[in-house]
């Protein structure tokens, strides 16, 4: 049996910097979402979601696997988009056991009200950092990443439907 296969300097650089470097951007595009609209990241993605989704709605589990993210904290996320006026539930039609996501008119205002500020932060926080061509590479390097990591990346189990 072998050991570990230890990370090189240049491979150990890549992951620290990955890691400080992603909550640096998060911390900031964060901070302009609370100062704007009172939203946290996770929030504003899925008004985001809900809006793009729009007319068709999302069940809560297929949002939950969307967003890489557990049903039940998607859940508690989206009850307070509910209470807030932003997000309403409806039960599928197909299958009155799966709630659907909706996103209301007041939702879709905050949202569209948020969106100038939220790209700036964006911008500020990585896209104006780096050349086009940086720009380019990162976004292969990360679709690369994203196309062999989400399979093996266990999304949450989908419901039994009734029988």
């Amino acid at each position: 049996m072998s050991g570990p296969r230890w990370l090189t300097e240049t491979q150990m650089r890549a992951w620290t910097g990955f890691l400080e470097a992603s909550g640096l951007i998060q911390r900031h595009v964060e901070r302009q979402l609370r100062q704007d609209a009172g939203l946290t990241m996770i929030q504003y993605e899925i008004l985001h979601w809900a809006n793009e989704c729009a007319p068709q709605h999302r069940c809560i589990t297929e949002l939950a696997d969307l967003m890489i993210t557990s049903r039940s904290g998607l859940s508690y996320q989206v009850a307070q988009l509910e209470k807030a006026g932003l997000l309403r539930r409806e039960t599928d039609a197909s299958d009155e056991r799966r709630a659907m996501v909706v996103i209301t008119d007041d939702g879709r205002r905050l949202l569209e009200k948020t969106a100038p500020g939220h790209v700036e932060a964006v911008r500020d926080g990585l896209i104006d950092l780096l050349t086009d061509e940086q720009i380019a590479q990162l976004a292969d390097i990360m679709d690369d990443v994203r196309t062999r990591l989400r399979p093996r990346v266990r999304p949450a189990a989908p419901r039994k439907r009734a029988t």
